[in-house]
C-alpha cells in the first residue's frame, strides 16, 4: 500500500515539474536598446547679413521610441551643392524636448559671389558619438547680399502712397520689399458688427518684382493703395535676391534702408463728376414756376468710398457761378432746375463733395436754352 501510494506522488511530481518548465520558457532575447536620439524635422534657417539664425526642437525620444535621458551632443554642418556637409562650429550640447538655436556666422567665401543654395543639417549623436542620420535641411543662399536701398521717399496721394527709391543700375532687375508698419495706436475698442472695419495688422510687406521707372527721372516707383486716412505709417526698404530651388523660393536680403514716415491725412477731394447733361422739360407751371418749362441736369456718378454728395452750379452767359443746389450736399446724380425762364440761355457745372469736406473742381459745362413757345 504505501508501494502505491510513493508511486502516485512521484508520478505527480513529475508531471507538474513538466508542466512548469512547459510554461516557463524564455522568448528569444532582444538586442539592446542602440539608444539613438530620433532625426531631427523641424530645422528653419534664416539669413540676416553674414550671420545664418537656426532653430529647430530636440527629439524626447530614441529610434527605439524610448525616453531620451541626459544631455545630448549635437553637431550643426553645411552644404554647398553636392559637396561634402562641413563643420559650422564647436558640438553644442541640449537636453531632450528643448528648443534649440544656434546662429551661424558665413565665413567671407560663403558671403561673397552670386547668390547659390546652402543647406544646413544638425546630427543628433548619443554617448557613443552614433546618430540615426542628418535632420531634414533648412536652405539659405550663400553669396553677396544685395546692394542697399537708397533715396526712400513715401508721398502720400488720393490714391494711396507713392514710394520711390534710387536704381542700382539703369537695368535694375533685383526685387525689393517694402515694409510698412503701423505707428498709429489701435483704438481702446474697436468697432463692432459685420460690416464693422477689420483691425489693420501692425506690420506689412510688399514685394516689387522689378523698378518701375516712373516718376522722377531715374528713379524706381511704387504705389502702396492699402492704407488708410487718417493713419501714420513708416516704411523701409531692402533688395532681395530671388533664387528658386527644387520649386521652392529662396530669398536674400540686403540691410534694410532708413525708415520714412507718413501722415495719412484725408485732405483729397473726390473726383470730378462726368458726362454732365442738361435737358429742358415741359412741366405744369405752378406758383414757383411761372415758365411752362424746366432744365432737368444729370451726370455719371462718382464711385468713391468717401462721397456724401454733389453741388450743382449755373451761370448765365459769361456771368459768375452761382450754386443753386441746397447747401446740404445733394445725393442723387440728378438735379431739376425750376427757375429758369423761356428764351434764356443757361450754363451749369457740377462738383463732388467728400466726407471730409473738401470739393472737387467743376465739372464740364452742359449749355440748354429754354424754348419760348
Amino acid at each position: 500500500m504505501n508501494d502505491r501510494i510513493q508511486s502516485a506522488v512521484l508520478f505527480a511530481g513529475l508531471a507538474a515539474g513538466l508542466f512548469l518548465a512547459g510554461c516557463g520558457t524564455q522568448a528569444a532575447p532582444q538586442p539592446p536598446s542602440l539608444n539613438l536620439p530620433d532625426r531631427v524635422t523641424d530645422l528653419a534657417a534664416n539669413r540676416s547679413g553674414s550671420q545664418v539664425s537656426l532653430t529647430w526642437t530636440m527629439p524626447k525620444k530614441n529610434t527605439d521610441k524610448l525616453l531620451l535621458k541626459g544631455i545630448v551632443t549635437v553637431r550643426v554642418c553645411r552644404k554647398e551643392g553636392a559637396g561634402a556637409c562641413v563643420e559650422a562650429g564647436t558640438e553644442l550640447s541640449f537636453p531632450p524636448g528643448a528648443d534649440a538655436a544656434f546662429t551661424d556666422t558665413l565665413p567671407a567665401a560663403l558671403a561673397a559671389g552670386t547668390p547659390r543654395p546652402l543647406s544646413y543639417f544638425v546630427e543628433l549623436r548619443n554617448r557613443n558619438g552614433r546618430s540615426a542620420g542628418l535632420s531634414s535641411a533648412a536652405d539659405v543662399l550663400a553669396g553677396e547680399a544685395p546692394a542697399p536701398v537708397t533715396r526712400l521717399t513715401a508721398e502720400v496721394r488720393k490714391q494711396g502712397v507713392v514710394l520711390r527709391w534710387a536704381p542700382v543700375s539703369e537695368q535694375e532687375s533685383s526685387a525689393v520689399r517694402l515694409h510698412r508698419k503701423l505707428l498709429t495706436p489701435p483704438a481702446a475698442k474697436p468697432h463692432e458688427g459685420l460690416l464693422a472695419p477689420q483691425p489693420e495688422p501692425a506690420e506689412q510687406s510688399l514685394l516689387v518684382d522689378s523698378c518701375a521707372p516712373e516718376g522722377r527721372p531715374g528713379d524706381c516707383r511704387a504705389l502702396d493703395k492699402q492704407i488708410r486716412s487718417g493713419q501714420s505709417y513708416e516704411y523701409r526698404a531692402q533688395r532681395v535676391a530671388r533664387v528658386i530651388v527644387d520649386g521652392k523660393t529662396l530669398e536674400l536680403a540686403g540691410e534694410l534702408s532708413a525708415p520714412v514716415r507718413v501722415e495719412a491725412a484725408d485732405i483729397f477731394p473726390p473726383a470730378v463728376p462726368t458726362n454732365l447733361a442738361a435737358v429742358a422739360t415741359a412741366i405744369e407751371s405752378g406758383a414757383q414756376n411761372a415758365s411752362p418749362f424746366a432744365i432737368d441736369v444729370s451726370w455719371q456718378p462718382v464711385a468713391e468710398a468717401d462721397l456724401v454728395g454733389y453741388a450743382v452750379y449755373r451761370r448765365e452767359g459769361d456771368g459768375a457761378w452761382k450754386r443753386i443746389s441746397l447747401a446740404e450736399p445733394l445725393v442723387p446724380p440728378a438735379f431739376r432746375d425750376m427757375q429758369v425762364l423761356v428764351g434764356r440761355t443757361y450754363r451749369y457745372a457740377v462738383s463732388a463733395i467728400g466726407q471730409n469736406g473738401h470739393e472737387s473742381a467743376r465739372s464740364e459745362e452742359a449749355e440748354e436754352s429754354v424754348p419760348n413757345p
